[in-house]
């Protein structure tokens, strides 16, 4: 099975953004995160809602967003005539902004409330590096998913430049050096702690194990804030741990 197999876009969406204009537009919006969230969260969501509807028709079709904390992606999907569904598992996220997000449901991503082949598009962004069984996360995704739907997963990777998140990039000096150092500086704790809500995840195993299941094809796989063409880093060993900081899979199920 090719990782970079034809990729087939939907009409609605052959208008495609200049590779890397967008790419630039992304990292600079990532300088707001802390400043000005909703407008940060906005943007990707509608980037991200983008690059799946590239690959289907998204009105009427039935779409769960695991772990989107107050929505942004669910309502923009919504925005696309999707029927979009929020499971987020941490009440304090779900609610981060002012108003429950519609279609929003309190729920665990390993134990999604929907029946198998329920959902058209599964959808996770940034989730899987947060999570104590990755392996078991995306099993759920593909459990949900209808054949011939797709599962979108992205997620930071240990070894690129964000991977510490907001210990960046002293994670590569080991995730104990990087958390005395943000105390220090900030004199608070970080947000994320290493083996608590933090976990390494690489771009090679995950590769691997999604070119290993005989239920999914992988449509598209490459650095998720890059341009298109970057696409070849995925298959470069080594490297990819580092140069890919963020890896996009869109993958569909075929059984």
């Amino acid at each position: 099975m090719s990782l970079l197999a034809p990729v087939r876009r939907h009409r609605a969406d052959e208008t495609a953004r200049p590779g890397l204009l967008r790419s630039v537009r992304l990292f600079r919006l990532f300088l707001a995160e802390q400043t000005d969230p909703e407008k940060f969260y906005a943007s990707l969501a509608e980037d991200a809602v983008g690059q799946v509807a590239e690959h289907c028709e998204l009105s009427g079709r039935t779409v769960v967003d695991i772990g989107g904390g107050g929505g942004w992606f669910t309502a923009a999907f919504r925005g696309r005539g999707a029927n979009g569904y929020l499971f987020e598992p941490d009440p304090g996220e779900l609610h981060s902004r002012a108003g429950t997000p519609a279609g929003a449901v309190i729920a665990d991503g390993y134990w999604l409330p929907v029946r198998d082949g329920g959902a058209d598009v599964v959808f996770s962004s940034n989730v899987l590096e947060h999570v104590t069984d990755p392996a078991g996360l995306i099993e759920e995704m593909i459990r949900a998913t209808r054949p011939g739907g797709l599962v979108y997963l992205s997620f930071t990777n240990w070894y690129s430049p964000w991977g510490g998140h907001e210990m960046s990039p002293w994670h590569y000096l080991g995730a104990a050096y990087a958390r005395r150092r943000y105390v220090r500086r900030y004199r608070r704790k970080p947000k994320h702690e290493l083996g608590v809500n933090l976990f390494p995840v690489h771009v090679g195993p995950v590769l691997r194990a999604m070119r290993g299941r005989p239920d999914v094809e992988i449509v598209e796989a490459r650095p998720r804030y890059y341009p298109r063409w970057c696409r070849l880093l995925v298959r470069l060993p080594g490297l990819r741990e580092v140069a890919t900081w963020n890896l996009l899979l869109i993958m569909r199920r075929i059984a």
